[in-house]
């Protein structure tokens, strides 16, 4: 069980630097992004600031958050912003 619950939390950790490496790049432009949860290869994200309401998030999601966090973290298959 122990084991499980450190490969979990290498995992979100993985994730969270993945997302701090774009954080810079949303940030530039007023927006943000927040880790929501991580489910076995799952990533749930929150767009906040002007992310959350600008017309290219969903490529921006797709192209920037998705590849990164997979380029971080190669187990993971898909990120769902909620």
């Amino acid at each position: 069980m122990n084991n499980i619950n450190q490969i979990q939390e290498e995992l979100v950790t993985k994730v969270m630097d993945a997302l701090d490496s774009i954080r810079p790049f949303l940030q530039k432009d007023g927006g943000d992004i927040e880790l929501v949860d991580v489910q076995e290869d799952k990533v749930y994200v929150k767009l906040l600031g002007n992310c959350s309401s600008c017309g290219i998030s969903a490529s921006t999601m797709k192209l920037g958050v998705e590849n990164t966090i997979k380029q971080f973290a190669p187990e993971i298959q898909e990120v769902i912003s909620v």
